[in-house]
């Protein structure tokens, strides 16, 4: 063992000793005293789902309060002689590039919090407001069992709900319905935050507004999240699903773009870029009428590059019984592949719940506890079709691709202003690009990083494309800079006011302890 992680770990232990208290617990595999459970590595705190980065903290924390956080958090900032020691916050452990990670660190597992639903409604009539608080380590597919059971859900989702909802706030959390609500940090209300100072603080756009905001979207930067008011809404009961397939990317993007454009009809879109037929089925197993599919595609769309729309049509029984009237009409002026369009009816949960479908398929197939180099873009409309060239310059349909690659718009002006996510700073419609890959063999992994590594770079530096990385991943401070742009003052200033000794998040690796 490296002789400065061994002195880091005995001196978390003399710190864990002192604030040791029966609500707080130090978890290891050896569960025999607090020395051995420091000194032996607590591996599940050094991987995610990316299982690129591997950094062992000295100690894992599980609290049963926000209190045991606020205790922790307090007394490494109380004395200058805890400044080396840092602490992050673990969710679901779904973070692709250790974000979540602190070596030699503490890393608070965020699922021993109680997990906490609790559901609200309050007006009369059409002036009716519902929402959930709800505790940051619950995950999403919680809440949305949970609200179903009043026929209520959450507006805005990711595609996979088993991540927890302080992880996702602390990005943004978007999916194929954000064009229509924006992002998740679009629909909170409030937050209960613990800055890196061990302050507990119930803020709101209206109540200690810059942290509310600055926790937004912030990396885990400024505080940790132990609980979020959630705004909630009517749940359909059914939703129409359908899929079209393009082989021109001009006509892709235009009908993606007219089909934002009705949010009256509209409840959800997304798309795919389909490079070869091992990609075709990676992306569309959770569909369920992919059998049907494949007999038409067979015949010669599978030799070349495609691209895919997704879009629904919520049900709302007995209120909307023309919707299958509406999707024709939607239908009628869109210009895909004439034979190529496929329709079927799931219930809102499984729809929500498709990508579990495609969980279950990859740990079959043994791709689950694999490498996952992915790589998320953000990129303006008007570099869009240049973005794409680049994206089949770099990743040839020739050549083995595991994953899929996700391609749809998003407006801006559904973000909430004065969070801390970043956006390209030019054009309404934004596209998200998300190349979503399974390192397998694991000897492809370094092939991989390059090949993000130099998309990230060429389309961050082309000024025909101008993107920003979403989920983002840099090596250094001036990377780091160069991503916020014109927001870096605000951020960095927010940071010195809510964690000035630099304690929290230290696997984004933004401020160096």
């Amino acid at each position: 063992m490296d002789f400065a992680l061994l002195c880091t770990r005995v001196y978390t232990l003399f710190l864990l000793v002192l604030l040791y208290s029966p609500c707080m617990h130090v978890r290891s595999p050896i569960d025999l005293n607090p020395l051995n459970s420091i000194l032996e590595t607590p591996t599940e705190a050094s991987v995610d789902y990316g299982r690129i980065i591997f950094n062992s903290p000295a100690a894992i924390l599980r609290p049963k309060s926000p209190k045991d956080i606020s205790l922790l958090l307090g007394f490494l900032s109380s004395s200058s002689s805890n400044k080396y020691l840092t602490v992050a916050a673990r969710g679901a452990g779904h973070s692709i590039y250790g974000q979540a990670q602190a070596s030699g660190g503490i890393v608070i597992e965020m699922d021993s919090l109680p997990s906490s639903i609790k559901i609200h409604r309050w007006g009369d009539g059409d002036k009716i407001i519902s929402y959930a608080d709800v505790s940051g380590g619950t995950l999403w597919i919680e809440l949305l069992e949970e609200s179903l059971k009043l026929g209520l859900a959450p507006r805005s989702w990711t595609d996979y709900l088993y991540l927890s909802i302080g992880g996702t706030l602390s990005n943004a959390g978007i999916s194929g319905q954000a064009f229509k609500y924006g992002p998740q940090i679009s629909n909170v209300l409030q937050l209960d935050i613990i800055t890196g100072e061990g302050e507990l603080v119930t803020c709101s756009p209206s109540k200690s507004s810059e942290l509310f905001y600055a926790a937004l979207g912030g990396l885990g930067q400024f505080g940790i999240i132990t609980s979020a008011r959630i705004i909630l809404q009517e749940a359909p009961k059914k939703v129409t699903w359908v899929k079209a397939f393009y082989s021109d990317f001009d006509l892709f993007t235009k009908d993606q773009e007219m089909l934002i454009s009705m949010p009256e009809k509209v409840d959800y879109v997304e798309g795919f870029i389909v490079l070869n037929e091992k990609n075709f089925h990676n992306s569309f197993a959770a569909f369920p009428s992919l059998d049907s599919m494949i007999p038409k595609l067979e015949k010669g769309i599978l030799s070349e590059v495609y691209y895919c729309i997704e879009f629904t049509v919520y049900d709302y029984q007995p209120k909307d019984s023309n919707v299958k009237q509406v999707v024709e009409d939607i239908s009628r002026e869109m210009s895909y592949i004439p034979s190529l369009i496929y329709t079927v009816e799931v219930s809102y949960y499984d729809f929500l719940n498709r990508v579990s479908i495609e969980e279950k398929s990859l740990r079959e197939r043994g791709m689950w506890d694999v490498s996952h180099p992915w790589l998320n873009i953000l990129v303006p409309k008007s570099g869009i079709e240049e973005f794409k060239d680049l994206l089949l310059e770099i990743i040839s349909p020739d050549q083995e691709f595991e994953g899929l690659i996700l391609i749809y718009p998003l407006l801006r002006d559904k973000w909430a202003t004065n969070t801390s996510a970043v956006l390209p700073e030019s054009d309404e419609v934004v596209y998200i690009v998300g190349i979503l890959r399974s390192a397998n063999p694991s000897d492809r992994l370094s092939d991989i990083l390059r090949e993000n590594c130099r998309m990230a770079k060429a389309a961050a530096g082309n000024q025909a494309i101008r993107a920003k990385q979403y989920l983002p991943h840099y090596h250094s401070q001036e990377q780091w800079k160069e991503h916020f742009g014109s927001g870096w003052e605000q951020f960095a200033g927010r940071k010195l006011r809510f964690d000035p000794r630099n304690v929290l998040g230290p696997g984004q690796g933004i401020f160096p302890n």
